[in-house]
């Protein structure tokens, strides 16, 4: 199904571009293209490369360059930062986002990114931890528990899960349980921990530093 016009969209900001200045005769082929982004403009928050581009073409063309990382969430409380946390997911090109526990999760957050993002849902940490098992992907959980490693002095593997807790009482046992490995964010001041959100962003960015070449 063709995305909604972009007047039409949740994503509707007042940045973006106007119809295509051509003609219909003269507007780019292609099968990325919708023709209802063309005839009526493109306001979605897309960077310049997939402007006018269908929904389903940007994740397919997101999907030949997807790092190798993924992130994953535990969901006991629908907290809301879980869409901000999917969001940035998307602007640092994870692989996919693994929501643990509760299905349903505010969504507000995410400003519609979770269209372009691979979003799973794993039960338990037990399914989770099964998953991640027979994927051979490392399992690293981000809180400032005892014994957890700074990251700047951590191993980031190239390809691992980033494993985030709730905004306030972090990561269940069972979940630091389940990974190999603990790091967190050194911290100046003086709040116990930072925004779970903001925590996500520092720690993708991190590895992309590492690694995205």
């Amino acid at each position: 199904m063709p995305e909604p016009a972009a007047s039409s969209t949740p994503e509707h900001t007042t940045h973006g571009v106007g119809p295509w200045p051509s003609p219909r005769a003269e507007w780019p082929a292609g099968e990325q293209y919708d023709p209802e982004l063309l005839a009526s403009g493109d306001t979605r928050n897309v960077i310049d490369r997939y402007r006018y581009w269908r929904m389903e073409a940007i994740v397919a063309d997101l999907d030949t360059r997807r790092h190798p990382f993924h992130v994953a969430i535990e969901n006991w409380q629908h907290d809301m930062n879980i869409g901000s946390i999917v969001r940035s997911a998307n602007a640092f090109l994870a692989d996919t986002v693994h929501i643990i526990g509760r299905r349903r999760w505010n969504k507000r957050g995410a400003m519609v990114t979770d269209r372009y993002q691979h979003v799973v849902h794993h039960e338990t940490v037990d399914q989770f931890a099964v998953w991640a098992s027979d994927a051979g992907i490392p399992i690293i959980a981000v809180d400032n528990v005892e014994g957890s490693v700074p990251v700047d002095r951590s191993e980031l593997p190239q390809r691992c899960v980033l494993l985030f807790g709730q905004e306030g009482p972090g990561l269940s046992a069972e979940a630091l349980a389940a990974a190999s490995a603990h790091i967190e964010i050194t911290q100046y001041g003086s709040t116990r921990s930072i925004n779970a959100s903001a925590a996500a962003a520092v720690i993708m960015y991190e590895w992309c530093r590492r690694h995205a070449g």
